[in-house]
């Protein structure tokens, strides 16, 4: 039964991110805003030299890949891997086509390669495999006995108020808003919960740092007005089955608790905290 959930939040997933990867990587990933400043935080972290053979797992478009490739440079070679075939189109597209550069379209709890790789990478993915221990065994399978990772995921969802502002007043008014079977993207929201999962996949000398962001997204219409154009089309048919009444009151909701982080000039700033997590094999 977990198993037949697990598969139905995947092709859930998977269509979701199919519709949303050029919106995401327009308004977030290219331009290195909010939580892509980490992009070249993790790739600082993970130490990559000249010649590494280095896996960007759930590379999304291409963001951290990109940033891998400059550092290895042309004696290097560089895999980038994501469910979404829209994502890798992307990723193709915004990378130079370079000899030692691929795009693969794979699910990160179910690859192989005959080759294994010096660095693993994983940006944002980690909370969304329903199966987080088998992708982490996945990618200890995948390196060099020296090899290492490095893995970003967000904080707490409290140290995330861009996201949870508006999550936590619309579960109130839509408690399904979250499908059932969907994994707790929270989970490893903590250095204490991601080193304890990494450290069950059987990596070892774990280096958790914290880094906390500022990311504004203008004044409170503009933050309200692009998440409901941003979000994904399922969220975005719940939503407006609401009562005008009821999106009224949300919207009065968000804004209440949006207000700690307003400023004089009626602008938004929000912290963003981001985990980042290197191990070695």
């Amino acid at each position: 039964m977990l198993n037949q959930k697990a598969l139905e939040y995947k092709k859930r997933n998977m269509t979701i991110w199919n519709e949303v990867a050029p919106r995401y990587h327009k308004r977030w990933a290219s331009v290195s805003e909010g939580p892509f400043q980490s992009t070249s935080k993790l790739v600082e972290l993970v130490n990559i030299c000249k010649g590494d053979s280095v896996l960007d797992v759930a590379c999304g478009t291409g963001v951290v890949t990109k940033e891998i490739r400059k550092k290895v440079g042309s004696l290097g070679y560089v895999v980038g891997a994501d469910t979404s075939t829209t994502a890798i189109n992307i990723a193709r597209k915004w990378n130079d086509k370079k000899h030692n550069l691929d795009f693969l379209n794979i699910d990160a709890e179910n690859f192989s390669f005959s080759k294994k790789f010096d660095i693993i990478t994983c940006q944002y993915g980690l909370f969304f495999f329903p199966n987080a221990s088998k992708a982490l065994k996945n990618m200890k399978n995948s390196l060099k006995k020296s090899g290492k990772i490095g893995i970003s995921v967000h904080g707490k969802r409290e140290k995330v108020p861009f996201f949870s502002n508006i999550l936590d007043s619309v579960i109130k008014f839509i408690p399904d808003y979250i499908p059932p079977g969907s994994p707790d993207l929270d989970r490893f929201g903590t250095k204490s919960a991601l080193r304890k999962e990494i450290s069950k996949a059987g990596f070892s000398k774990i280096s958790v740092k914290e880094f906390v962001f500022d990311y504004s997204p203008g004044k409170f219409e503009n933050y309200w007005n692009n998440y409901m154009k941003y979000i994904a089309k399922p969220l975005k048919v719940k939503l407006n089955q609401l009562e005008y009444s009821k999106r009224k009151e949300l919207k009065q909701m968000v804004k209440e608790k949006t207000s700690q982080y307003t400023i004089k000039n009626g602008n938004i700033v929000f912290p963003w905290q981001v985990l980042i997590l290197t191990a070695k094999y």
